[in-house]
């Protein structure tokens, strides 16, 4: 019997999530492959008193890991799970300015970025000299990102050197951020789906109310075909990044396009809905081929 699992969010609590794992639970049952879909909450490694490790899931074949419990994964892949995504490419999606980092230097067109500092101690007031530096080198407005997030959550726009200071006062005990802001962009990018190194589907996302394009935050799908300069770019991004499945988000400025983010576990129920593309099949048909077919 084939067998796998699908491990979602302990916590999740949008309809998005469960959905994105029933659509591939439906495709999976039409390949002949039984899934459990589970809730990352029964500790599905431990670690026992012997200092060795013992995972309860040893039944499946493969798990599709929609968490960014980086424990969990790490643990299921030391006992040998075959994650899709694995756990190092998720790793690198999770963690913002990581993916700006593994992607530099690779001919990849991002808005120009600097790291945010780092700040263990709340009491401790924001060096306004310090953020002199980030508009100089930015420009204003410009954009501050907490590294960890999705959805457009922690992600802000700076409109001037007041506004900037607050929200880093806000973050600043949290990694994060800072660039360039695209203004040509404003409320538009491109999400790009690719499975397998291959380009699959791509939608156009405008918002008619935020200066972010996610659905999520009152933004709109619509189809699109992108340039073979961005099929390009985005495939050699899931390459360097090697993920199975990822969406990437490109925005476009007036000397080309950029990278903005890369997504390990990228919602696909919108862009399965403007375009008409079944991205859920396409991902079950390359996992099976790459357990069942090698």
């Amino acid at each position: 019997m084939k067998r796998g699992l699908i491990l979602i969010n302990a916590y999740c609590k949008l309809a998005s999530f469960v959905n994105q794992a029933e659509r591939l639970k439906t495709e999976f049952n039409k390949l002949g492959v039984e899934i459990d879909v589970r809730r990352n909450d029964f500790f599905a490694v431990r670690i026992n008193k012997e200092g060795r490790l013992e995972s309860i899931v040893k039944e499946y074949d493969f798990c599709v890991y929609l968490d960014k419990d980086k424990y969990m994964s790490a643990m299921l892949e030391k006992c040998g799970m075959r994650l899709f995504n694995s756990h190092s490419a998720i790793q690198a999606c999770d963690d913002k300015m990581t993916t700006q980092i593994l992607l530099s230097d690779n001919n990849i067109a991002m808005p120009p970025t600097l790291s945010g500092l780092l700040c263990y101690d709340e009491s401790q007031p924001i060096n306004e000299d310090s953020l002199k530096p980030v508009v100089n080198f930015l420009g204003l407005p410009l954009v501050v990102k907490t590294c960890y997030g999705s959805l457009g959550k922690g992600v802000f726009k700076a409109d001037d050197f007041s506004q900037l200071t607050e929200i880093v006062e806000k973050i600043k005990c949290a990694p994060h951020l800072f660039q360039k802001f695209i203004s040509e962009s404003a409320g538009t990018d491109i999400r790009v789906i690719v499975i397998g190194g291959k380009f699959v589907g791509a939608m156009l996302r405008k918002s008619q109310v935020d200066f972010r394009s996610n659905i999520e935050l009152g933004g709109k799908g619509e189809a699109f075909e992108p340039p073979a300069e961005v099929v390009s770019s985005c495939e050699k991004i899931a390459r360097l990044l090697r993920l199975d499945y990822c969406g990437i988000d490109i925005l476009q400025g007036k000397e080309g396009y950029y990278v903005c983010e890369v997504n390990s576990n990228a919602f696909f129920g919108g862009i399965e809905s403007v375009s008409g593309i079944n991205i859920a099949k396409a991902y079950c048909q390359y996992i099976y081929q790459s357990i069942y077919e090698i």
